[in-house]
């Protein structure tokens, strides 16, 4: 039922498959119970690692594959067919830590985190958001000050998702001073680990989707960090942080691609074996239009995100883009499967069946890296930036 609305190549569909393979034997059949269990699967990240999944995006030089957005994306959708969950530890991991250290990172970062990130040796995570910090990111409040060589943090990150298993986490503090506050110039970006005093776990979410990825709070009490784990240039953070959701968005976009994909399937399948009046029910022009609208949503979200990807492999600018693939495909993701549990009946609304779980993980996708109300934001000021 899926297809590609941009020509893939062999290499490509290779890769495809090889997400295929790897979704339906290695997650499909226990994503469930992990769902119910709120379970990460921890030998997930060493069997990605092994298959290059965790360095899609990462140079051949630093042990990665060295691939394209379109390659990385098209894999991505096939993971979040059979887990949502596993998609977005895939989709942060490639997307925001890895690229921020390979495009603003010193070549020792470079060197020292990118080859056991692409290995599957180390796992990323990304910590912008605070308690009171969400969609206006640059309110934040996690304090760094310079002591010596190093700097000193204080503060809590909220929505951390892997934040449990992360051994390498961008984190975003302000380096400006209380009495001299410059906005979003006055953040800076640092390189964090789980081995430095006064880093601690805080709260797990118990969320609605999403169960089997862990998103927790993060506390900072007087931890110590290396000036050596300052990414790039004081003050930059912010900016480092916003120019990466671009590429985070696609990542979102292709996850809710995947969701809608697997409700459509599952719901043109059971409307072929459930009979009602005499009938299976896909004879009946109610479930008919459902489904073609269904259809036809899918196909559009995944063509912008093919699109948007594209135009990031030529080099061009895609903020409006991505936001656009992002806010599409998430609006199609909760859609896609609030019909499917439609066509379903009672049963699409109790967990025995997986429609349930995919309409859970299809609405948090209108949430993070950027609500659907900010990528409307971003669309409308993108449109006048380019007058």
């Amino acid at each position: 039922m899926a297809w590609a609305l941009t020509p893939l190549t062999e290499a490509q569909r290779e890769i495809q498959h090889l997400a295929q393979d790897f979704a339906e034997h290695e997650i499909a059949p226990y994503s469930a119970q992990w769902d119910r269990d709120a379970y990460f699967e921890p030998s997930l990240v060493e069997k990605l690692g092994a298959l290059g999944f965790l360095g899609m995006l990462i140079p051949e030089e630093y042990d990665g594959l060295g691939l394209d957005t379109l390659t990385y994306l098209v894999a991505l959708e096939e993971i979040a067919r059979a887990d949502a969950s596993a998609a977005v530890m895939i989709s942060v991991h490639n997307s925001l830590p890895t690229q921020m250290i390979l495009k603003w990172g010193s070549a020792d970062q470079k060197e020292r985190y990118l080859r056991p990130m692409a290995r599957g040796e180390m796992l990323g995570a990304f910590a912008l958001s605070e308690p009171e910090a969400g969609s206006d990111a640059a309110s934040l409040t996690t304090q760094a000050v310079r002591d010596g060589n190093d700097w000193i943090l204080n503060g809590t990150k909220a929505w951390v998702s892997s934040g449990t298993k992360g051994d390498v986490i961008l984190a975003m503090a302000r380096t400006d001073t209380p009495d001299d506050r410059r906005g979003a110039r006055g953040i800076s970006a640092f390189i964090v680990t789980p081995d430095l005093p006064g880093f601690s776990v805080g709260k797990k979410e118990d969320k609605m989707g999403l169960r089997a990825s862990p998103t927790v709070q993060i506390h900072f009490s007087d931890m110590r960090v290396p000036g050596d784990r300052l990414l790039g240039a004081v003050g930059s953070g912010f900016i480092y942080a916003m120019q990466s959701l671009d590429n985070g968005r696609l990542g979102i976009a292709a996850q809710a691609v995947g969701i809608s994909e697997a409700a459509l399937r599952l719901a043109a399948a059971y409307a072929a074996e459930r009979k009602q009046f005499g009938h299976p029910i896909k004879e009946f022009q109610a479930i008919q239009f459902k489904l073609a609208d269904m259809a036809m949503r899918v196909a559009a979200a995944r063509a912008l995100l093919h699109a948007a990807a594209t135009a990031k492999d030529r080099g061009e600018r895609i903020t409006q883009f991505s936001s656009m693939a992002k806010l599409l495909a998430s609006e199609a993701a909760m859609a896609v499967t609030t019909q499917a549990i439609q066509i379903f009946g009672g049963y699409g609304y109790v967990k025995d069946y997986p429609v349930e779980r995919l309409f859970r993980d299809a609405k948090v996708t209108q949430i993070y890296e950027g609500t659907s109300e900010i990528q409307r934001i971003v669309i409308a000021r993108e449109l006048y930036s380019k007058r």
